[in-house]
């Protein structure tokens, strides 16, 4: 399967199609109601890649949630190295004694994934957890405890699901492996 999207992205194959998708959300939904019931639970989606994953997820979920997002914009020459990024967009939600739980769309290096765990605990949550549609341990540079992930990942560049390439992609309702095209 080759397909273009725009001017320079070539999809060269499906990584998980929407069924397989829609059938992990529901199953994380599960998870994640019996492990937190009865808790006053915050979920709480990174922007943008997380929005589509972030909406299922909450619907799938069957608890009372409050929901909220964060924001967070690269760092020249700084973030990729230390994963310390700026905040675009704070959560509004008051977290303090609740059960949050930080959805993510991919979890790498586990940097940036770190620093958003930081933030959150000096706003003086219960409990933090994470869920991540996709992780890939290999990359880990540390210990980051995902309790919760839809799918184990390698070394691939991803598109789809909220996940882009220069802002393209998101939209699209799978998740697929793709290349530039030269």
């Amino acid at each position: 399967m080759s397909h273009i999207l725009g001017n320079s992205i070539e999809i060269s194959r499906i990584v998980f199609d929407e069924e397989t998708i829609r059938k992990r959300v529901i199953e994380l939904g599960q998870m994640i109601t019996k492990d937190f019931y009865g808790q006053e639970v915050v979920l709480i989606g990174v922007l943008k890649g997380s929005l589509y994953f972030f909406s299922d997820l909450s619907r799938s979920i069957d608890l009372p949630l409050k929901l909220d997002t964060i924001g967070f914009g690269s760092i020249p020459d700084t973030t990729s190295r230390t994963g310390v990024v700026r905040i675009t967009k704070d959560i509004d939600v008051d977290i303090t004694g609740k059960s949050v739980i930080i959805v993510e769309d991919v979890i790498r290096t586990g940097l940036t994934t770190a620093y958003l765990i930081s933030n959150i605990e000096s706003k003086k949550p219960a409990s933090i957890s994470l869920c991540s549609m996709l992780l890939n341990p290999d990359r880990l540079l540390m210990t980051i405890p995902v309790k919760y992930y839809g799918f184990e990942i390698t070394d691939q560049w991803l598109i789809g699901y909220g996940m882009d390439l220069d802002e393209v992609g998101r939209n699209l309702p799978y998740i697929a492996e793709t290349s530039r095209k030269q």
